[in-house]
């Protein structure tokens, strides 16, 4: 290739399908990208097909002369899988690079790899990036979340706000904190997402097994739901892929694809996450279960001859659409708690509404709803978002849909466990006394683990009669 020496503004490593849609958006802001993939056949078919962004894209025939491409201080974009992947490109390129250069993992990495990476790092400046949006969020405008140092967020702000999505022409991107905080957020965006589409599943799951709703009626009512207050993206893609026709028999696209969900290890870690923080988050544990079950095809087909057939129900789509929106905010109300958790743990101080404000536009998870939640968020600090007083109305006007769904769907024999998980979250959080006293006693009965009396606060470590029953 030509000599490319200090020709390119910025650089991208990784022209898998989030890459290349990437550095394409980098270029088309006029930036010139040097890109470098392991196969260089890649490169090469990724500039062909550039077209009128060719010009802007500086392609390079190994790391060495990639390097060499980025003007100083070099700002380096890794697109390569999380894990192994990642610090063996890192382990490639510190020999090649200088003090104060940048190195961005936007990639799904696991945030304490980050923070990891990021003390290892030395004299170059390290910055984890959650990319949330798909391949067309990360042609067309991510919402994407950073942690790192002021330096390294520095560097690389000026191009980050240029190809961010925009809500309502607020750049959709912003440091969250330091180190592995924009990948933990990413996380927590990611566990959200796995609880959100499964309630969306569980609502499709009733319409068709316990209504007889054929695949194109089921999305015309999500068309309908996506223009009120459940109005989302993935409420949006639900009524457009339900409405889709496979090409080959004519059948409607739902009905052709195996129901079998795979993942890519988010969900779980947002799960595990959770329970080591003692953070409460029953809507994604039941969205990782699901997922896990749907591969059990034998399993489930061994069930339904052993214990027969669900039943059918009766229904409204108002009572529907009441409880899929009463269990997304109980969702999200999970997550944002989660995230004032790991805050306060890591010593982070997450800027929570802020956060609200980049998921409006951009990513997966987008829905009208987050800007009344960075709303919310901003007028009640330190309050769980399910109890801000614009939320908590909502949840009074549809939790009687969301019980009633349940109910029916539990009376059929229908499974629904993340809207039911969403329904116990909130029923325990309104209870002022539980049942854990029992537990307690239990424990003690058996362990000696000891107790607190409500008549004696503060007090722990007390133990009971039971020796002398």
């Amino acid at each position: 290739m030509s000599d490319t020496r200090d020709t390119a503004e910025i650089g991208l490593i990784g022209l898998g399908t989030m890459g290349a849609n990437l550095a394409l958006n980098i270029a088309e802001t006029g930036h010139r990208i040097a890109v470098w993939n392991r196969t260089q056949a890649r490169t090469e078919t990724f500039v062909d097909e550039a077209g009128d962004l060719a010009p802007n894209l500086v392609p390079t025939a190994s790391l060495a002369e990639f390097v060499s491409a980025i003007a100083r201080p070099r700002r380096i974009i890794l697109m390569v899988p999380a894990g192994e992947a990642v610090d063996d490109q890192i382990d490639a390129l510190r020999p090649l690079l200088d003090a104060g250069d940048v190195i961005v993992d936007a990639g799904n990495s696991d945030w304490q790899d980050t923070r990891r990476r990021t003390a290892a790092a030395g004299e170059i400046l390290y910055l984890g990036l959650g990319v949330s949006g798909g391949a067309e969020g990360a042609r067309n405008g991510p919402s994407m979340m950073a942690g790192g140092s002021d330096r390294a967020w520095a560097a690389l702000e000026p191009v980050l706000t240029l190809i961010a999505a925009r809500f309502e022409g607020d750049p959709c991107v912003a440091r969250l904190g330091p180190d592995g905080a924009g990948h933990y957020v990413k996380m927590v965006h990611n566990g959200i997402e796995y609880a959100d589409m499964q309630m969306i599943a569980e609502i499709y799951g009733l319409m068709r097994d316990g209504m007889g709703r054929g695949a194109a009626e089921v999305g015309a009512a999500f068309a309908r739901w996506n223009e009120g207050p459940l109005a989302s993206y993935l409420v949006e893609i639900t009524a457009a892929v339900a409405r889709t026709t496979d090409p080959e028999t004519s059948r409607p696209m739902l009905d052709v694809i195996a129901d079998r969900a795979g993942q890519k290890g988010t969900g779980r870690w947002t799960v595990i996450d959770a329970q080591t923080r003692a953070a409460p988050l029953p809507a994604v544990e039941a969205a990782v279960t699901a997922r896990v079950l749907s591969g059990e095809a034998a399993a489930r087909a061994e069930g339904a001859e052993i214990f027969g057939a669900a039943g059918t129900l009766d229904l409204s789509d108002a009572d529907l659409e009441g409880a899929l929106l009463a269990a997304k905010i109980l969702a999200y109300s999970q997550g944002f708690s989660l995230l004032a958790a790991a805050s306060a743990e890591e010593g982070w101080d997450l800027p929570l509404p802020r956060i609200a404000e980049i998921w409006r536009a951009g990513c997966i998870i987008r829905s009208a709803l987050l800007d009344e939640m960075a709303t919310a968020l901003t007028e009640v600090p330190g309050q769980r978002l399910a109890f801000a007083p614009a939320f908590a109305d909502r949840l009074r006007s549809h939790l009687p849909a969301l019980r009633r769904t349940v109910a029916a769907a539990v009376a059929a024999g229908l499974p629904v466990p993340a809207l039911a998980s969403a329904l116990g979250y909130l029923d325990t959080l309104r209870q002022p006394r539980g049942t854990a006293n029992l537990i307690q006693a239990q424990r003690d009965y058996f362990g000696a683990h000891g107790f607190e009396r409500v008549d004696r606060p503060g007090q722990t470590g007390l133990h009971g009669p039971w020796t002398d029953a």
